[in-house]
C-alpha cells in the first residue's frame, strides 16, 4: 500500500529561505530509517508557489494560472511517498515524521493512500497504463 505524506506550506516554505540545517538533518535521518526499512519510494521539498503554476479547466479548456497563491494552507511544501504493508504501518511511520519547520512552529502533515492501478476497473486503458509503469 502506497501513501503520500504531504507537508502543508506556510510562510517559511513560501519564502526564498532554505530550510534550517537542523531540520534537514532530522528529515535525512528519518528518510534513512524509512529507506533501511524498505518503505521509502520518493521524497522531496517543493519550491515556493511563485515559481509554479496551476492549470484550471473551464468548459474542458485548460488555462494556466501563474503563482504565487495567497492561501498557503492549500499548498504543499514537500512530500514523502512510502510503500508499506498496511495502514497501521503507515500511521506508525508518520507519527515519527519530524516537525517540518521545527518544534516551535505549528505545521500540518496530511497523509493519503494512493490509488493502485489494480484498484481501478479493468480495461484496455488500465492495461496500457500498467505497461507504461513497468520498471526495467
Amino acid at each position: 500500500m502506497r501513501f503520500m505524506i504531504m507537508v502543508r506550506a506556510n510562510h517559511i516554505s513560501e519564502s526564498d529561505d532554505l530550510p534550517d540545517e537542523k531540520i534537514v538533518t532530522e528529515m535525512t535521518d528519518y528518510h534513512e530509517r524509512l529507506a533501511a526499512a524498505g518503505f521509502l519510494v520518493d521524497a522531496n521539498g517543493l519550491r515556493p508557489s511563485k515559481l509554479g503554476w496551476r492549470v484550471k479547466y473551464k468548459g474542458g479548456k485548460p488555462m494556466v494560472i501563474d503563482g504565487p497563491y495567497s492561501e498557503t494552507k492549500e499548498l504543499i511544501a514537500g512530500y514523502t511517498i512510502i510503500d508499506v504493508p498496511d495502514r497501521e504501518t503507515a500511521i506508525e511511520w508518520t507519527r515519527q515524521f519530524p516537525a517540518p519547520f521545527g518544534k516551535d512552529l505549528e505545521c500540518e502533515v496530511e497523509v493519503r493512500q494512493m490509488f493502485e492501478l489494480d484498484d481501478l476497473r479493468p480495461g484496455e486503458a488500465v492495461d496500457r497504463f500498467k505497461e507504461l509503469m513497468k520498471k526495467d
